[in-house]
C-alpha cells in the first residue's frame, strides 16, 4: 500500500490517503489481452483505517487448486476479483508479458472475450484464492 499527500487550502493542512493497487487483465478491440496496474484511493475513516469506495459485487467464491495447476489460454468467465492467499502464480497474456503474482496479491480480470491468458502454480502446493464477481450494474 502506497501513500499520497493531498495539499488542501493552505501549506500547513495536509491530508493523507493512501493508495492501493492492483492489477487488471483485460482485452483490446482486437482481442490481445493486457495487463493494467490500477490504483485504488484509500480514505481516512479513523480507527476503522482507510478505505476505498463501495464497489457492486454478485456473489463471492472460494477455490483451492491442485499443486500442478496449469491452464492454457483462457478467458475469464466473468468480470472478477481474485484475490490470492497464499502460493505464486504466473500469468501470461496474449501479447506475451509474463508476470508473478504471490498471496496478497489481488487481480481483476476482463478478459472475458479475445485470446484470453495462461496461468500456472510456480510453487508445487495447493493454492487458495478468492473469486468476486462484479455487479453486471454499476
Amino acid at each position: 500500500m502506497g501513500y499520497l499527500f493531498l495539499f488542501s487550502g493552505e501549506l500547513d493542512l495536509v491530508h493523507l490517503m493512501y493508495i492501493m493497487v492492483y492489477t487488471k487483465i483485460y482485452a483490446d478491440r482486437t482481442g490481445e489481452s493486457h495487463f493494467e496496474d490500477v490504483s485504488v484511493l484509500l480514505h481516512d475513516h479513523g480507527v476503522v483505517g482507510f478505505l476505498s469506495a463501495l464497489e457492486s459485487v454478485s456473489w463471492i467464491q472460494f477455490r483451492e487448486n491442485k499443486e500442478d495447476y496449469s491452464w492454457d489460454f483462457h478467458t475469464a468467465p466473468d468480470r472478477q476479483f481474485i484475490i490470492l492467499l497464499d502460493g505464486e502464480i504466473e500469468i501470461e497474456t496474449s501479447d506475451g508479458v509474463v508476470r508473478r503474482f504471490k498471496g496478497g496479491e489481488i487481480l481483476l480480470v476482463e478478459d472475458v472475450s479475445g485470446k484470453g491468458h495462461r496461468t500456472r502454480n510456480i510453487t508445487k502446493q495447493v493454492r487458495k484464492s478468492l473469486f468476486i464477481k462484479i455487479s453486471d450494474y454499476e
